[in-house]
């Protein structure tokens, strides 16, 4: 049966002392135990979260990683060294860096490489923006997301996968995407994971909402049949608010 996850993107949000308040928050609420709660902080504070989360059930991911396993890249953080922090989790693909550095599929296959040789989980986003969504594109944009940036993986990578999609035109923009939207997708995605590769895989692999998930329509969106949880972005900055949505199953 497929893992319940509900992940934080904080994204470049909260000062140290605030990022330890809410970390402290999260671990200290009561939660659904079947459900893997991640928190994404900025990788700056990574290696203290993940101390400070070792004796609880919470996970802990980065952001972004290179796509490159050493070497002169200022600025990069490499799949070995988040490994070497005990981190577990790591975004792949996240729409801000789709649009604002420019991330290809083909960097993203690299990157996601890159994760599964150092034993870290990718959460491989992907997602389209409005004037596809309107030009009904949609469904080919993902198809071709998935196929250059994961699909070069084989059954046994697959399944330390997990994927979010992010209707990136119902983040922000005063449009929103309905529960029944979601599950199109969804299903969608499950069911391009079936005809690659097989019902028995496609059905192991937990694919995430990341479109504007909040405690007050959670429950909704979690309903349906595949839809396995959120990558959640405002609401993870608060702690009442992110467990209130991991008890929403």
């Amino acid at each position: 049966m497929r893992k319940k996850i509900v992940a934080g993107n904080w994204k470049m949000n909260k000062t140290h002392s605030e990022a330890i308040e809410l970390i402290t928050g999260i671990v200290e609420m009561s939660y659904d135990d079947s459900v893997q709660l991640i928190v994404i902080p900025p990788a700056v504070y990574a290696v203290e979260i993940e101390e400070m989360t070792s004796e609880s059930s919470v996970g802990v991911g980065v952001q972004n990683t290179s796509q490159y396993e050493s070497g002169a890249f200022t600025g990069e953080l490499s799949a070995t060294m988040i490994k070497s922090i005990r981190v577990k989790y790591a975004l792949v693909g996240h729409s801000e860096r789709r649009e604002y550095f420019n991330e290809t599929n083909e960097v993203l296959a690299e990157k996601t490489n890159q994760l599964l040789k150092n034993s870290i989980t990718p959460i491989f986003c992907c997602g389209e923006v409005l004037e596809e969504r309107e030009s009904e594109n949609h469904f080919n944009l993902i198809e071709l997301q998935l196929n250059e940036g994961l699909f070069h993986l084989d059954s046994v990578q697959i399944l330390n996968c997990v994927i979010a999609y992010e209707p990136v035109w119902a983040i922000g923009t005063g449009v929103t995407a309905s529960s029944d939207q979601a599950q199109e997708m969804h299903q969608f995605i499950r069911k391009l994971l079936m005809n690659k590769y097989g019902e028995n895989i496609a059905n192991d692999i937990s694919i995430l909402y990341g479109g504007s998930c909040k405690p007050g329509n959670a429950k909704e969106l979690f309903a349906n049949a595949d839809v396995d949880g959120g990558l959640i972005g405002g609401a993870s900055l608060n702690a009442a608010d992110f467990i209130a949505i991991a008890n929403s199953f």
